[in-house]
């Protein structure tokens, strides 16, 4: 797919329905998010308003007014000491996967790093999603962490790999 004349811009609360409904349609292919059931717009009101454009950025990736994927920067264990430590994630409309959204969206957070006073990001990944782990390897992260079997999803335990990036 070509990417020409899309946009990557703050999230507006006007964006949270495709956001959320992006979100919903990761879960139940039990890889991406550790979520067992579909979230509501309210759920996600709160999320929405944690975020802000000059330390803890949402944003969504449109093309022709239609929102590809969006990426959030979270704070990182809610410390203090942890300021210069963002949580990623990133989530791709099912019609733009495997198109480099992604890409675009992990790009412009690197860029964007040193603006927002981000010297470390960590990701919270599936062992068993390699979509995600390689794009983030391809970044240039790399395994900080394993959390054997914590997660377990229809009666199957799951890994999550913590991968991180020192900027």
């Amino acid at each position: 797919m070509a990417w020409h004349n899309y946009t990557i811009e703050d999230a507006a609360i006007e964006d949270l329905k495709a956001i959320v409904e992006i979100y919903n349609s990761t879960v139940a292919g039990r890889m991406v998010t550790a979520d067992l059931e579909p979230v509501s717009i309210e759920d996600r009101v709160k999320w929405f308003h944690e975020h802000n454009s000059h330390h803890r950025p949402l944003w969504v990736l449109k093309q022709e007014d239609e929102v590809a994927a969006w990426f959030s920067f979270q704070s990182f264990y809610g410390r203090p000491a942890y300021n210069a430590t963002a949580e990623i994630s990133v989530y791709v409309n099912e019609k733009f996967r495997g198109k480099g959204a992604g890409s675009i969206l992990l790009a412009k957070a690197l860029e964007e790093c040193p603006r927002l006073g981000v010297q470390n990001l960590v990701g919270f990944v599936f062992g068993h999603n390699e979509p995600s782990l390689a794009l983030l390897r391809k970044f240039g992260f790399e395994d900080w962490g394993l959390l054997p079997g914590v997660a377990e999803m229809d009666g199957i335990q799951r890994d999550l790999v913590i991968i991180g990036r020192k900027l």
